[in-house]
């Protein structure tokens, strides 16, 4: 019998990247090939209770490119990139039949179905090593200035400070070295399109404020863009409530969420702009929006699958709604108030909506129509090409008054119109012909 061969996968999920890749960069350190494993898992693609996809077709698309980067990024270093449209539990078991896995490296993750995942695979290696970090922080756990997850206080204004004034960035590592040649070996990979998903191919709509494509390349030629080509990022707080156009606002989300670029190299490029061009407010203000991100991350880690819940992290019960009727008039932007309506078609026709747009849709729909958050947050985690569950959940919890708003605002919309919208640019834009 013929004796397999050792080999190291790079498990890639969320961090699809391999400029500043933990797990990457450990595999690397080593002498047995490395092979890394990307997985359409099906379950993704499955309808809700709610009548739509899990994903739907724009943070696929978005999602297809990012995979399909990686692999040739991959490729470059001669480390293959097998990709599935399977559950990661079979693929890793067709593996374990051919080949004889020592490690796998993987980045850290906590939510319920994402733990789920990752004990299945391990249920089918039970003789491999499996290596996992935090990769998709700015400040990493271990740097952070709290013993434990349950010392991280319920208000983001404290967490801030304190990170700020005791913490430290962490340097980005660098991109690997280019593998042996006999690293390159031959594997039976298929990225699926949209159709194979289940999805429909789509034009991009010529209205959107996020034309851009999926991949760690198109990350770093929009922060290239950004940053230094036109230098808007010394104007970022000025422009980010913006609700037309590309470059009112970094854009940085979509490939942050599927961790095409990491905030650590994001942050480093920040501090190179205010070096090199200019420090001010709005500089700042881009690692207040990261430092953000890692919050709802950190509350995710303090109270776990509690993010999920009616009640929310606040522990509040209040009464909630469920009306299909209203549902449908919210996503199809058959509201009474036209700013909400623009938004909500803004998207369902592009996968996208501004920061301003998504506090005033979930404020609408959560405290003025008071139906069940969740319903909404789910709806915004199948149609949002910037989907993280950490963000999306933590923020639609925020504007529902469950979760880490200290004031619990509530939002009028005709007045967020008037200071947004003052010319009605933006509605006429996505309502048409539509009176308002």
């Amino acid at each position: 019998m013929q004796k397999k061969q050792d080999i190291n996968i790079v498990w890639f999920r969320n961090d699809l990247r391999t400029t500043d890749q933990k797990s990457l960069h450990e595999a690397c350190q080593q002498d047995n090939k490395v092979l890394g494993v990307y997985c359409f898992d099906p379950k993704h693609f499955e309808m809700t209770q709610y009548g739509f996809k899990k994903t739907e077709k724009y943070r696929a698309k978005f999602l297809i490119e990012s995979v399909q980067q990686l692999s040739s990024n991959l490729e470059d270093l001669n480390i293959r990139l097998l990709v599935n449209f399977d559950s990661p539990k079979h693929v890793f078991e067709k593996l374990a039949q051919e080949y004889k896995i020592n490690s796998v490296f993987f980045q850290k993750e906590w939510t319920n179905e994402e733990k789920k995942v990752e004990e299945e695979v391990k249920s089918v290696l039970p003789e491999t090593e499996f290596v996992d970090h935090y990769d998709q922080f700015l400040f990493h756990p271990d740097d952070v200035p709290y013993d434990d997850f349950s010392q991280v206080p319920e208000v983001y204004t404290q967490f801030r400070k304190k990170c700020e004034k005791q913490s430290q960035v962490r340097e980005a590592l660098e991109k690997p070295a280019k593998r042996p040649d006999d690293n390159l070996f031959k594997i039976d990979s298929e990225i699926p399109d949209l159709i194979d998903l289940g999805l429909e191919e789509f034009e991009v709509d010529d209205r959107t404020a996020f034309p851009f494509q999926g991949g760690e390349d198109e990350a770093w030629k929009r922060l290239q863009h950004y940053f230094w080509d036109t230098k808007k990022l010394q104007y970022y707080k000025k422009t980010r409530n913006g609700l037309l156009g590309k470059d009112y606002s970094s854009k940085f989300s979509a490939w942050l969420a599927n961790g095409s670029i990491s905030p650590v190299s994001i942050y480093h490029e920040v501090k190179k702009f205010e070096k090199e061009v200019k420090k001010n407010q709005d500089t700042y203000w881009l690692i207040f929006e990261l430092i953000w991100r890692d919050y709802f991350k950190y509350i995710s880690l303090k109270h776990g699958n509690t993010i999920f819940k009616l009640e929310g992290v606040s522990n509040r019960t209040l009464d909630w709604g469920k009306s299909d009727k209203a549902f449908s008039q919210w996503v199809n932007g058959n509201t009474p108030e036209p700013f909400v309506n623009a938004n909500m078609i803004e998207i369902r026709e592009t996968g996208f909506m501004s920061n301003r747009g998504r506090q005033n849709v979930n404020s609408y729909w959560a405290k003025e129509w008071k139906q069940d958050w969740r319903i909404g947050a789910a709806y915004f985690e199948a149609m949002l090409v910037d989907y993280d569950v950490h963000s999306n959940w933590g923020n639609w919890m925020y504007n529902s008054g469950v979760g880490n708003d200290p004031r619990d605002r509530k939002f009028n919309i005709k007045s967020q119109a008037d200071r947004y919208d003052a010319n009605g640019k933006y509605q006429r834009t996505w309502l048409q012909d539509t009176l308002f």
